[in-house]
């Protein structure tokens, strides 16, 4: 419609206004009425769909990354940063639904325009229309240089966008650590570094991009005064009219601009193409740890066996299989000489269904790792893991995970009621159990002094609650479960001693058949433990009962003598 309204001037210029026929000018007026009022309602429409294809693209986007995301083990998030995910879910899918947005309006919109354009130029006069040609010819080496250049640019910006979210999101986390130490002022000056690389590129970037309307301007006034010359020759001539000249003019307009939105929608492409990486990236990871074919869907007991198992955070330690010559395994030697690193190495422990397991030992160790293995949040890269008699690659994820209940060292709360809360545990669990699995966390004392009691609002992260009451929630939460495993790992650092007692006690009277491990720093929290795993280096030590340990094992005695006699906290002995 909008190709047509030009020529259609043409014909009121010179059929009317020229042959002074007022109507043929109201006719063609009314005509070109109509191609406008058509243009004007198919362009509304063509807005609103491309509005509503665009942010229901960015939606599906958002939705197949964060559905991914649930679906990743520890091994697969270790490989991208919190603040990259956030970059990619909003500033790259946003780049993405602008392209979009741009492509559904634009790319079919603009080449239309020129193709229809051009042959409107042709028809109405062949050797005026070369002018264009020369300048299609112009501006299209120009606009090639100029985007050529900012392809390479783009995809830097957006490794700063990375940059500038971790800062933000570190400094807001951690805002109370900042003030405690009093680093305001060097948290600004980082933000402030980030902001300036981001802002330098940016211009740099934009600076080569502004340079498109300068050369379309020195083309467009090129053309109009190519076509005043050459036009008025040919009106002269007798070989133009004055109204095709003047539509001429319009359709110069028309190409120029069709093309300078073509040039947009490259840089657009060029910008959102990174994004579009970025956010494939996350999309297309495949999680490491998947249910098998056909998994296993009850756990029998919470009994744990532990067959020969090594464990590396980079997959390639599990090159080859255990070559042993002469007493000596030669393949950790290998895989020591090509920097693999065994973070767990040779466990063999069978635990009894019910026990009470501690593991201690210096920072570093492999207390964590060890225990988060037998929930399988890592795959074991040699040997296996059993857990009611059968390989946890075998259960059902959800079971198993379901079964063996963790606290994490880093475990969080989230924002909503500490009933929301507990019932991450359990869904559908009643007021009363909740109070029960409180009771044996000992949190039950401080929630009943909230002013609100279960249904207190915990703000995100439980920022307002202490770091012991938030462990003590954690450990309620996962009692919810009713495990046949319960792992805890280093989850009542935080309490005092008396506390931690009081759990400890609680846990061993009324959760007898419950398979318990302990990993702790402190003495205290493992020594009424049936055996106690003693760790160094990734490798166990010893395995007894406290008493037995005091008089076999010199790290574990050493560790008890200096937390007992001399007050001290352990981390690694000498």
């Amino acid at each position: 419609m909008g190709v047509l309204i030009p020529y259609v001037t043409s014909w009121i210029i010179d059929e009317g206004i020229a042959q002074n026929d007022l109507p043929d000018v109201y006719k063609y007026g009314a005509i070109m009425l109509v191609l406008a009022a058509m243009s004007m309602i198919f362009g509304i429409l063509a807005g609103r769909f491309s509005a509503m294809a665009s942010s229901g693209f960015a939606r599906n986007l958002r939705d197949a990354m964060f559905r991914n995301i649930q679906t990743f083990s520890f091994s697969n998030i270790d490989k991208f940063s919190s603040s990259g995910l956030v970059t990619r879910m909003t500033t790259d899918v946003n780049n993405l639904q602008n392209a979009f947005q741009m492509l559904l309006r634009v790319s079919v919109r603009a080449p239309l325009n020129l193709i229809f354009s051009i042959f409107m130029c042709v028809f109405i006069n062949t050797k005026m229309s070369l002018i264009f040609i020369i300048a299609l010819v112009i501006l299209g080496t120009a606009l090639y240089l100029i985007i050529s250049r900012t392809v390479k640019l783009f995809t830097q910006v957006f490794k700063k966008y990375d940059d500038l979210n971790n800062v933000v999101q570190e400094n807001v986390s951690a805002i109370r650590v900042v003030k405690a130490f009093v680093r305001e002022d060097y948290e600004n000056k980082k933000f402030s570094k980030a902001a300036r690389a981001l802002y330098s590129l940016f211009v740099k970037t934009e600076s080569l991009m502004a340079l498109n309307h300068p050369v379309m301007m020195i083309v467009v006034y090129g053309c109009i005064i190519s076509l005043s010359w050459f036009g008025a020759k040919q009106i002269v001539g007798g070989d133009l009219t004055t109204g095709q000249l003047t539509s001429l003019f319009t359709y110069v307009m028309t190409i120029l601009s069709a093309l300078m939105m073509l040039s947009m929608i490259f840089v657009q492409l060029t910008m959102s193409a990174a994004s579009g990486k970025r956010v494939a990236e996350v999309i297309n990871e495949k999680a490491d740890i998947v249910n098998p074919e056909n998994p296993v869907m009850t756990v029998a007991d919470g009994s744990i066996d532990f067959n020969n198992v090594k464990f590396s955070y980079k997959k390639t330690a599990s090159c080859s299989p255990s070559i042993v010559i002469a007493g000596v395994n030669i393949t950790d030697g290998f895989n020591a000489l090509k920097g693999y690193e065994y973070a767990i190495n040779d466990i063999n422990i069978h635990i009894k269904s019910g026990e009470t397991i501690g593991i201690i030992g210096g920072t570093g160790c492999g207390k964590s790792t060890l225990a988060m293995l037998i929930s399988r949040m890592y795959d074991v890269t040699e040997g296996s893991i059993k857990v009611g008699g059968v390989d946890v690659r075998d259960y059902d994820l959800e079971t198993l995970r379901n079964n063996v209940s963790m606290v994490l060292q880093k475990n969080v709360l989230f924002s909503g009621s500490v009933l929301d809360n507990l019932r991450w545990g359990k869904t559908d669990a009643t007021l009363e159990e909740c109070k029960h699995a409180c009771q044996l966390a000992c949190a039950d004392e401080f929630i009943e002094e909230m002013p609100d009691g279960y249904e207190t609002i915990i703000e995100q992260g439980g920022a307002n609650v202490s770091g012991g009451q938030k462990q003590r929630l954690c450990i309620a939460r996962a009692l919810l479960k009713s495990p046949k495993v319960l792992v805890l790992d280093d989850s009542t650092s935080a309490c005092d001693t008396a506390t931690d007692a009081r759990i400890s006690k609680a846990l061993r009277d009324y959760m007898p058949e419950v398979t318990k491990i302990i990993v702790a720093q402190r003495v205290h929290s493992v020594m009424h433990a049936n055996r106690i795993i003693v760790m160094d280096n990734g490798r166990i030590t010893g395995f007894d009962t406290h008493e037995n340990l005091l008089k076999t094992n010199d790290i574990y005695r050493e560790i008890y003598t200096i937390q007992t006699q001399d007050s001290g906290d352990f981390d690694k002995p000498k």
